[in-house]
Protein backbone atom coordinates (compact mmCIF):
# COMPACT_ATOMS: atom_id res chain seq x y z
CA UNK A 1 0.00 0.00 0.00
CA UNK A 2 3.15 2.39 -0.17
CA UNK A 3 1.89 3.70 -3.29
CA UNK A 4 -1.23 4.84 -1.71
CA UNK A 5 -0.36 6.91 0.97
CA UNK A 6 -3.67 8.58 1.66
CA UNK A 7 -5.33 5.33 2.48
CA UNK A 8 -6.54 4.00 5.33
CA UNK A 9 -5.18 0.09 5.15
CA UNK A 10 -7.30 -0.92 8.35
CA UNK A 11 -10.71 0.32 6.47
CA UNK A 12 -9.31 -0.81 3.22
CA UNK A 13 -11.45 -4.06 1.41
CA UNK A 14 -10.67 -5.73 -1.70
CA UNK A 15 -13.98 -6.87 -2.73
CA UNK A 16 -13.95 -10.75 -3.49
CA UNK A 17 -16.67 -13.27 -5.31
CA UNK A 18 -17.31 -15.10 -2.25
CA UNK A 19 -18.74 -12.29 -0.66
CA UNK A 20 -21.66 -12.15 -2.75
CA UNK A 21 -22.62 -15.56 -1.77
CA UNK A 22 -25.02 -15.49 1.01
CA UNK A 23 -24.49 -17.59 3.63
CA UNK A 24 -28.00 -18.44 4.30
CA UNK A 25 -30.47 -17.44 1.37
CA UNK A 26 -34.16 -15.69 2.91
CA UNK A 27 -36.93 -18.35 1.63
CA UNK A 28 -39.07 -15.62 2.46
CA UNK A 29 -41.11 -13.96 -0.94
CA UNK A 30 -39.82 -10.69 -2.13
CA UNK A 31 -41.47 -7.56 -0.54
CA UNK A 32 -42.42 -4.95 -3.02
CA UNK A 33 -43.86 -1.57 -2.32
CA UNK A 34 -46.08 0.01 -5.31
CA UNK A 35 -46.24 3.75 -4.78
CA UNK A 36 -48.02 5.77 -7.81
CA UNK A 37 -48.65 9.43 -8.52
CA UNK A 38 -52.33 10.32 -9.07
CA UNK A 39 -55.48 10.60 -7.01
CA UNK A 40 -58.10 10.72 -10.02
CA UNK A 41 -61.07 7.77 -10.02
CA UNK A 42 -59.46 6.44 -12.52
CA UNK A 43 -55.79 6.72 -11.75
CA UNK A 44 -53.67 4.90 -14.52
CA UNK A 45 -50.96 5.30 -12.44
CA UNK A 46 -52.40 3.12 -10.08
CA UNK A 47 -54.03 0.57 -12.72
CA UNK A 48 -50.63 -0.05 -13.68
CA UNK A 49 -49.26 -0.27 -10.73
CA UNK A 50 -52.21 -2.96 -9.83
CA UNK A 51 -51.30 -4.67 -12.89
CA UNK A 52 -47.51 -5.01 -11.67
CA UNK A 53 -48.97 -6.09 -8.43
CA UNK A 54 -51.00 -8.91 -9.95
CA UNK A 55 -47.55 -10.15 -12.00
CA UNK A 56 -45.75 -9.92 -8.43
CA UNK A 57 -47.77 -12.12 -6.81
CA UNK A 58 -47.82 -14.73 -9.61
CA UNK A 59 -44.41 -14.12 -9.91
CA UNK A 60 -44.26 -15.51 -5.75
CA UNK A 61 -43.67 -12.08 -4.66
CA UNK A 62 -45.56 -9.80 -1.73
CA UNK A 63 -46.64 -6.53 -3.51
CA UNK A 64 -48.19 -4.06 -1.34
CA UNK A 65 -49.82 -0.44 -2.97
CA UNK A 66 -49.94 2.30 -0.68
CA UNK A 67 -52.78 4.70 -1.36
CA UNK A 68 -51.26 8.00 -0.95
CA UNK A 69 -54.39 9.30 -0.42
CA UNK A 70 -53.76 11.94 2.84
CA UNK A 71 -50.63 12.43 2.86
CA UNK A 72 -49.86 15.44 3.83
CA UNK A 73 -47.19 17.80 2.23
CA UNK A 74 -43.73 17.50 3.35
CA UNK A 75 -42.95 20.05 6.57
CA UNK A 76 -46.20 20.50 6.91
CA UNK A 77 -46.87 17.53 9.65
CA UNK A 78 -45.15 15.30 11.95
CA UNK A 79 -43.57 12.43 10.58
CA UNK A 80 -46.09 10.35 13.34
CA UNK A 81 -48.79 11.44 11.14
CA UNK A 82 -50.63 8.06 10.41
CA UNK A 83 -50.29 8.24 6.49
CA UNK A 84 -46.62 9.47 7.13
CA UNK A 85 -46.04 6.31 9.85
CA UNK A 86 -47.57 3.76 7.25
CA UNK A 87 -45.63 4.74 4.31
CA UNK A 88 -42.37 4.85 6.49
CA UNK A 89 -43.23 1.59 8.09
CA UNK A 90 -43.66 -0.05 4.04
CA UNK A 91 -40.69 1.19 3.08
CA UNK A 92 -38.64 -0.34 6.04
CA UNK A 93 -40.76 -3.73 5.65
CA UNK A 94 -40.04 -3.64 1.60
CA UNK A 95 -36.83 -5.43 -0.34
CA UNK A 96 -37.86 -3.31 -3.00
CA UNK A 97 -40.01 -0.65 -4.43
CA UNK A 98 -42.03 0.26 -7.57
CA UNK A 99 -42.79 3.91 -8.43
CA UNK A 100 -45.10 4.62 -11.08
CA UNK A 101 -46.33 8.02 -11.80
CA UNK A 102 -47.91 9.84 -14.25
CA UNK A 103 -45.95 12.99 -16.62
CA UNK A 104 -47.94 16.18 -15.81
CA UNK A 105 -46.00 19.14 -17.74
CA UNK A 106 -43.11 16.90 -18.77
CA UNK A 107 -42.49 15.62 -15.21
CA UNK A 108 -43.28 13.42 -12.14
CA UNK A 109 -46.27 14.62 -10.33
CA UNK A 110 -46.32 16.84 -7.57
CA UNK A 111 -47.60 13.59 -5.65
CA UNK A 112 -44.95 11.41 -6.70
CA UNK A 113 -42.04 13.65 -5.30
CA UNK A 114 -43.98 14.07 -1.85
CA UNK A 115 -44.15 10.27 -1.51
CA UNK A 116 -40.69 10.39 -2.19
CA UNK A 117 -39.33 13.23 0.15
CA UNK A 118 -41.50 11.51 3.32
CA UNK A 119 -39.23 8.79 2.79
CA UNK A 120 -35.52 9.64 5.03
CA UNK A 121 -32.10 8.82 3.90
CA UNK A 122 -31.90 7.56 7.85
CA UNK A 123 -34.18 6.21 10.60
CA UNK A 124 -32.91 5.96 13.76
CA UNK A 125 -29.67 5.16 12.00
CA UNK A 126 -31.20 3.14 9.76
CA UNK A 127 -31.17 3.64 5.89
CA UNK A 128 -34.63 2.63 4.86
CA UNK A 129 -34.17 2.45 1.25
CA UNK A 130 -30.49 1.57 0.82
CA UNK A 131 -29.38 -1.27 -1.01
CA UNK A 132 -33.28 -2.56 -1.82
CA UNK A 133 -34.19 -2.76 -5.30
CA UNK A 134 -36.80 -0.30 -7.54
CA UNK A 135 -38.13 0.03 -11.24
CA UNK A 136 -39.65 3.01 -12.07
CA UNK A 137 -42.71 3.35 -14.46
CA UNK A 138 -44.81 6.42 -16.26
CA UNK A 139 -47.46 6.93 -17.80
CA UNK A 140 -47.98 9.24 -20.09
CA UNK A 141 -51.47 11.01 -21.85
CA UNK A 142 -50.04 11.02 -24.79
CA UNK A 143 -47.08 10.07 -26.76
CA UNK A 144 -44.50 8.17 -25.39
CA UNK A 145 -42.25 9.89 -22.92
CA UNK A 146 -39.05 9.24 -20.54
CA UNK A 147 -39.07 12.35 -18.95
CA UNK A 148 -40.76 10.71 -15.91
CA UNK A 149 -38.59 7.26 -15.56
CA UNK A 150 -35.16 9.25 -16.02
CA UNK A 151 -36.63 11.84 -13.00
CA UNK A 152 -37.32 8.36 -10.89
CA UNK A 153 -33.86 7.02 -11.61
CA UNK A 154 -31.80 10.22 -10.31
CA UNK A 155 -34.40 10.27 -7.41
CA UNK A 156 -33.48 6.41 -7.09
CA UNK A 157 -29.63 6.80 -7.21
CA UNK A 158 -29.98 9.76 -4.81
CA UNK A 159 -31.92 7.39 -2.64
CA UNK A 160 -28.86 4.57 -2.66
CA UNK A 161 -31.63 1.72 -4.34
CA UNK A 162 -30.63 -0.47 -6.92
CA UNK A 163 -32.27 0.81 -9.65
CA UNK A 164 -32.84 -1.76 -12.34
CA UNK A 165 -31.89 -1.44 -15.71
CA UNK A 166 -35.37 -1.94 -17.39
CA UNK A 167 -38.31 0.34 -17.24
CA UNK A 168 -41.87 0.64 -18.69
CA UNK A 169 -43.57 3.94 -20.33
CA UNK A 170 -47.12 3.21 -21.27
CA UNK A 171 -48.31 6.15 -24.24
CA UNK A 172 -51.59 6.88 -24.59
CA UNK A 173 -52.86 5.39 -20.92
CA UNK A 174 -56.09 6.07 -21.66
CA UNK A 175 -56.94 3.75 -24.58
CA UNK A 176 -54.74 0.76 -22.84
CA UNK A 177 -57.30 -0.23 -19.76
CA UNK A 178 -60.44 -1.44 -20.35
CA UNK A 179 -63.70 -0.29 -18.79
CA UNK A 180 -62.79 -2.35 -15.64
CA UNK A 181 -59.78 -1.27 -15.05
CA UNK A 182 -57.41 -3.99 -16.50
CA UNK A 183 -54.71 -3.19 -18.82
CA UNK A 184 -55.00 -4.67 -22.54
CA UNK A 185 -53.04 -6.90 -24.02
CA UNK A 186 -50.19 -4.94 -25.98
CA UNK A 187 -46.56 -4.70 -26.17
CA UNK A 188 -46.91 -2.14 -23.38
CA UNK A 189 -48.27 -4.83 -21.07
CA UNK A 190 -45.77 -7.37 -21.96
CA UNK A 191 -42.36 -4.39 -21.13
CA UNK A 192 -44.16 -3.97 -17.84
CA UNK A 193 -44.31 -8.25 -17.82
CA UNK A 194 -40.41 -7.87 -18.44
CA UNK A 195 -39.87 -4.86 -15.73
CA UNK A 196 -41.14 -6.90 -13.13
CA UNK A 197 -39.30 -10.23 -13.53
CA UNK A 198 -36.23 -7.88 -13.65
CA UNK A 199 -37.09 -6.71 -10.52
CA UNK A 200 -37.76 -9.69 -8.64
CA UNK A 201 -34.79 -11.66 -10.26
CA UNK A 202 -32.72 -8.26 -9.13
CA UNK A 203 -34.24 -8.28 -5.87
CA UNK A 204 -33.06 -12.51 -5.13
CA UNK A 205 -29.77 -11.89 -6.15
CA UNK A 206 -29.50 -8.66 -4.21
CA UNK A 207 -31.56 -8.70 -1.03
CA UNK A 208 -29.57 -11.61 1.10
CA UNK A 209 -25.77 -9.23 0.29
CA UNK A 210 -27.41 -6.16 0.60
CA UNK A 211 -25.36 -4.94 3.64
CA UNK A 212 -22.43 -6.09 1.68
CA UNK A 213 -23.48 -4.34 -1.21
CA UNK A 214 -23.61 -0.78 -0.21
CA UNK A 215 -20.25 -1.11 2.41
CA UNK A 216 -18.75 2.05 1.37
CA UNK A 217 -14.55 2.59 2.20
CA UNK A 218 -15.67 6.75 2.92
CA UNK A 219 -18.27 5.45 5.36
CA UNK A 220 -16.19 3.16 7.45
CA UNK A 221 -13.12 5.58 7.60
CA UNK A 222 -15.25 8.06 8.76
CA UNK A 223 -18.09 7.12 11.72
CA UNK A 224 -21.25 7.47 12.18
CA UNK A 225 -21.20 9.80 14.99
CA UNK A 226 -18.54 11.73 13.37
CA UNK A 227 -20.62 12.20 9.98
CA UNK A 228 -23.28 13.28 12.14
CA UNK A 229 -21.27 15.91 13.52
CA UNK A 230 -19.93 17.19 10.57
CA UNK A 231 -22.97 17.78 8.54
CA UNK A 232 -24.72 18.69 11.27
CA UNK A 233 -22.77 21.46 12.46
CA UNK A 234 -23.85 25.32 12.01
CA UNK A 235 -21.98 27.35 9.87
CA UNK A 236 -19.80 30.06 10.83
CA UNK A 237 -21.75 33.63 10.26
Amino acid sequence: MTDLPNIDTACFRIPAAADLAAPDRSSEPPRILLLYGSLRDRSYSRLCAEEAARLLRAMGAEPRLYDPAGLPLVDSAEPDHPKVAELRDLTTWCDGMVWCSPERHGAMTGLMKTQIDWIPLSLGGVRPTQGKTLAVMQVCGGSQSFNTVNQLRILGRWMRLLTIPNQSSVAKAWDEFDAEGRMKPSPYYDRIVDVMEELVRFTLLTRDIRDHLVDRYSERVESHAALSARVNQTKAT
